[in-house]
This record gives structure tokens, C-alpha cells and sequence, in this order.
């Protein structure tokens, strides 16, 4: 298993590696900074550079415990030293509007008891899944949005820690999704805590503090039935 540089540092851009295996255009490094997809986030996206050439990386995924690479030319590596180089611009997108989503779903809680059911994490957008709300009305959903844009300007400080699984799901709002998504087999949960106002369970990237996303626009409402209503937001 690949060491998972982006959870010790969201902010890395490049690292220096070992392709240990190629398998079409399949490559797997000993350590990476590229964020496979999952949780709802897209994958990174970037270079492999070797010799003096260029390979782009289209696709990254975690598959039977393996980080998988995608790549556009694997003729042109060969198992050996590598520099891995994300594409920072998309990387930096999905980490504002990881830590968005986050900042919505905590107003949302505090508010209205709200459980997500289900999201999606995209560079230029985002939404999430909530229950709670069907009855509101626009203007009260609005209120909402303002109050999490008010909660980005405070511009929180973004931290990571490490506990027992015992002890972290001691903490109130620790899991704030329908189901608890984490597998049993995990002994050791990644929380992400934004200031005073949400910590919770997470494998994503993030930024630092709140007021790197700036603010949001909520593009579009959808009723999904059974209690559940879709937010579409972008961060601006």
C-alpha cells in the first residue's frame, strides 16, 4: 500500500517516488500525493515525470488495498524513480468546496438535525444531500446559506487528528451521515475539525482555514423524496 502523502499535507504538490509496478496503464508508486477517488470527491489529476518526460495521470483509485494510476503513456515509464506532480489548480477547487460542504452540513445539524445522505465533490461545484428540510420554505433555506457563508468569513481554523475508534465515537456529531460509512476493520478515525462548529469523520483534502473558500452560491434545490432535498453549491 502506497504511503498517502495528500493526509499528511493537502498542500503538497509534488513528491519524489519509486514506480514499484506497470501493468498497462495501470502504475502503482510506493508513496503518492495524488487523492484517489472516494467519499464523494473526484480524483486528483497530474504528472508522472521520469527521464526527462511527461506522463499524464488521468485517473487515481484505491483497488484491493492498491493505489492505482492511471496513465495516458505507460511506454514511456519504467519501474524506477518518479516525480508525481498533482495538478494543483483542480487539487485546491475540490479541497474549498471539500471543506464547504462540511461547513453547510454543520449549520444544517445545528439547525435542523440534518444527516446527509449522500454527496458529490467536483472542482467547480458541489453538492450534498440532506434530510430535515423538505418543509422549508425558500427564504428559510436561503437564511441558511447566508448563515454558513457568515460561518466561511470567520474564517475557522481547518485541523486533523487521529483517534481510537472508541474514542472518537464519543464525540457528539462525530458522525453526521444517515449510516456510519466507516468499516468496522478501521480501529484508527481521521477527523476533521472546523473551529467550533463541526468535527466529524473524514479521509478528504482540506484547506486550511475557512476563509480560503471564500463564498458560495446555492445553485439549485431538489426534492430527492423520502425526506431527503439536494443542495447544488459553488463556491465564488
Amino acid at each position: 500500500m502506497a504511503k498517502e502523502l495528500f493526509l499528511e499535507d493537502s498542500y503538497l504538490k509534488v513528491c519524489k517516488a519509486e514506480i514499484t509496478a506497470i501493468d498497462g496503464e495501470r502504475v502503482i508508486l510506493d508513496q503518492t500525493v495524488f487523492y484517489p477517488a472516494s467519499g464523494g470527491q473526484e480524483t486528483d489529476t497530474g504528472l508522472l515525470i521520469q527521464d526527462g518526460q511527461e506522463v499524464a495521470v488521468t485517473n487515481v483509485k484505491k483497488e484491493n488495498g492498491e493505489i492505482i494510476h492511471t496513465v495516458s503513456a505507460p511506454e514511456k515509464l519504467k519501474v524506477g524513480p518518479v516525480t508525481a506532480q498533482v495538478d494543483w489548480e483542480r487539487r485546491y477547487s475540490l479541497m474549498k468546496h471539500h471543506t464547504l460542504l462540511h461547513v453547510i452540513s454543520a449549520v444544517f445539524h445545528q439547525e435542523h438535525e440534518s444527516l446527509c445522505t449522500g454527496n458529490q465533490i467536483y472542482p467547480d461545484k458541489a453538492r450534498i444531500d440532506l434530510t430535515g428540510i423538505t418543509e422549508l420554505m425558500p427564504e428559510e433555506i436561503n437564511a441558511l446559506i447566508a448563515k454558513a457563508n457568515e460561518e466561511l468569513a470567520r474564517n475557522h481554523p481547518v485541523t486533523i487528528r487521529t483517534l481510537p475508534r472508541e474514542e472518537a465515537e464519543n464525540i457528539s456529531g462525530m458522525i453526521k451521515t444517515i449510516v456510519n460509512l466507516i468499516p468496522e476493520a478501521v480501529r484508527d478515525i481521521r477527523l476533521v475539525k472546523i473551529g467550533d462548529i463541526d468535527e466529524q469523520a473524514c479521509g478528504g483534502t482540506h484547506v486550511k482555514a475557512t476563509g480560503e473558500v471564500g463564498s458560495f452560491v446555492l445553485e439549485k434545490t431538489k426534492n430527492k423524496g423520502k425526506g431527503v432535498t439536494r443542495l447544488e453549491v459553488r463556491a465564488v
